[in-house]
């Protein structure tokens, strides 16, 4: 074992202060922002190179802001589908067949585009799992982080300092330890780490099955008229979700075709049948398929009650398992990477007390369940429209497919039935609640009194509503720099840092920042040159005085408000108590260093 620090409280030295195992979307981010913010990361990965299916795609616009505000915005989106291509989405008896409806996605539709144009400076984008890792690892190691290929991971052991884990060099067979500070289990669902802690899970896991075959074939001809990276077809199919899906990998020639199998029984991973139903399901047999690959995967729907055990934290996959219906996974693990991130660096510098990782916890272990829970809904609302596809639908008398384009009583029971199907949808595929509205309770927020209005539990799956309440994610509105050109609310917050936000009238929130000279916290005044708020959109959203303060954190979400303008003292006896309650009042003493001594890397492209 390698030793590069000896740890100042008498502990065993330290190979690095974090080993992440994994390099999906949580290892690979938590990665990148720990050495983004300067923080010793080791990362490994048991296989000798990353993803190699494409897995993840939907890429929300949270996760965008993740990887804005570390510096890769501009990565992904040079190789991902841009979001103009990815709805609608099309259910039809195959690619060439009847065309039975379309459900604009993704918020693409001319209802909803403004919802999201107005939530976030980020779009969305479908970028598949084996080119968005690429990006994410090799900027971590860039920035400093040692990433390592055919290390498996196998056992830990924690006590009061640090954590020592056991690895394997597969390609020889040597095993070695790591000592390290914090070890990050990012190890997938079937993750060693959380079960070796004891994290409690609830729900369950193999709830059905799906098989997945990748192929090649240009059908471009085929759906460029009506860009998709989903289409629904409507042949039977076993399952939940009662008809095959095609997805899109690279548009418009590579491509996934899936469909359930029966758990009872073992599924056809042949490639000759599998090209079969994919023909099938473009409806013309003389284009050119060739089958790549044919795997099944299973679905799950548990969750992860803790996160966390001492020194040793669990993240993606490994905590929360579920389908990819809703576009929540990867999504969710790089949330959680970018949550954790910041704690366990703040924690290395000294900056905070050990206790306020316990936060991590009490925040994601929420959202992970309701992302489950969603993500599972999601199959089951297709009910609704396999009832209409029923072919013994029309024998009972009920709404049946076969009657949508007669003019009689049955025609019109049809498709009013398969227009509430169709909607239905809505609640998968254009959820901005669900993908922004996460709202933090713990000790890493300091509360307001009661929330006010909450909004119907529909309501909520389908729409964002910012807010500057704390717990909160920053709302996001477009200011002006010193060059005329629009910068984001959030591009003025973050960067490994927290950030004072007060108005012109708030120079009592200044002066305090500035006699506190905490190493991380800066002071922004928006209306200043470089933030001017020229639309007033600021002065519509901020929901407090323009003299008063928001205390934003290094993920961009409100830990504090003061809703009042205050004098020099009373400003900084707030700002210091509840920096001091966030943090550890008595870290906070110890923590004054220059400003531009950190982070050293936060700020690179």
């Amino acid at each position: 074992m390698s030793t590069s620090e000896s740890g100042s409280d008498g502990s065993a030295a330290y190979d690095t202060d974090v080993l992440v195992v994994g390099t999906g979307p949580a290892g690979a981010t938590t990665a990148l922002a720990l050495a983004t913010y300067g923080i010793r990361t080791r990362v490994i990965n048991q296989r000798s190179w990353l993803a190699n299916s494409p897995r993840a795609h939907i890429t929300n616009q949270r996760a965008l802001e993740v990887l804005r505000d570390l510096g890769v915005e501009d990565a992904v989106r040079r190789v991902g589908t841009p979001w103009e291509l990815m709805g609608d989405m099309v259910f039809a008896t195959s690619l060439t067949g009847d065309e039975v409806a379309r459900l604009r996605t993704w918020g693409t539709g001319d209802d909803r585009r403004s919802d999201y144009l107005t939530a976030s400076p980020c779009p969305l984008l479908d970028l598949p799992q084996p080119l968005m890792e690429p990006i994410l690892v090799d900027g971590a190691a860039v920035r400093g982080a040692q990433v390592s290929f055919n290390v498996e991971y196998l056992d830990h052991h924690q006590d009061e300092h640090g954590v020592t884990s056991t690895v394997r060099d597969r390609l020889n067979g040597q095993q070695s330890t790591v000592r390290s500070r914090f070890l990050v289990g990012a190890d997938g669902a079937r993750s060693r780490i959380a079960e070796q802690i004891g994290l409690p899970f609830e729900g369950r896991m193999g709830r059905a099955g799906t098989v997945y075959a990748r192929f090649h074939a240009d059908l471009t001809a085929l759906v460029a008229h009506r860009p998709s990276i989903l289409h629904r077809i409507l042949a039977p199919a076993f399952g939940e979700i009662g008809m095959r899906t095609l997805r899109v990998v690279r548009p418009w020639t590579t491509w996934i075709a899936g469909w359930g199998y029966d758990l009872d029984d073992a599924p056809d991973l042949d490639h000759a049948p599998a090209e079969r139903k994919i023909r099938e399901m473009i409806g013309n047999h003389d284009v050119a398929v060739q089958v790549e690959n044919v795997s099944a995967w299973q679905v799950n729907q548990a969750w992860a009650t803790e996160y966390s055990r001492g020194r040793v934290h669990c993240a993606g996959d490994a905590v929360h398992r579920h389908p990819p219906s809703s576009g929540l996974g990867s999504n969710t693990s790089i949330q959680d990477a970018f949550n954790l991130a910041w704690k366990l660096a703040y924690v290395v510098r000294g900056w905070a007390d050990e206790t306020l990782l316990d936060s991590y916890s009490e925040e994601r272990a929420p959202v992970g369940r309701q992302v489950v829970a969603r993500a599972n809904q999601s199959r089951l609302d297709y009910q609704e429209l396999n009832d209409l596809l029923d072919p013994d639908a029309a024998k009972l008398g009920q709404p049946s497919i076969v009657h949508l384009r007669e003019a009689g009583p049955e025609g019109v029971a049809a498709r009013d039935a398969l227009a509430a199907a169709i909607a239905r949808k809505n609640f998968e595929f254009n959820a901005l609640g669900v993908e922004l509205g996460q709202h933090y309770r713990s000790g890493a927020v300091v509360p307001e009194g009661d929330a006010g209005d909450e909004p119907d539990a529909e309501d909520a799956v389908l729409h964002h509503r910012a807010t500057t309440r704390p717990g909160a994610k920053l709302p996001h509105v477009w200011l002006v720099d010193a060059q005329g050109r629009r910068i984001s609310t959030l591009d003025i917050v973050g960067k490994g840092r927290f950030t004072l936000l007060t108005g012109l009238a708030g120079t009592a929130w200044v002066t305090a920042v500035d006699r506190l000279s905490l190493a991380f916290l800066d002071a922004v005044v928006i209306g200043a040159d470089g933030t001017r708020d020229l639309y007033h959109d600021w002065a519509r959203r901020r929901d407090m005085p323009e003299g008063g303060a928001l205390l934003v954190r290094p993920d961009g979400y409100i830990a504090w408000r003061c809703a009042e303008t205050v004098g020099d003292e009373h400003a900084q006896e707030l700002l210091g108590a509840t920096v001091a309650t966030i943090l550890s009042s008595s870290i906070l003493s110890s923590s004054t260093q220059p400003h531009s001594t950190w982070p050293p890397a936060a700020r690179q492209g």
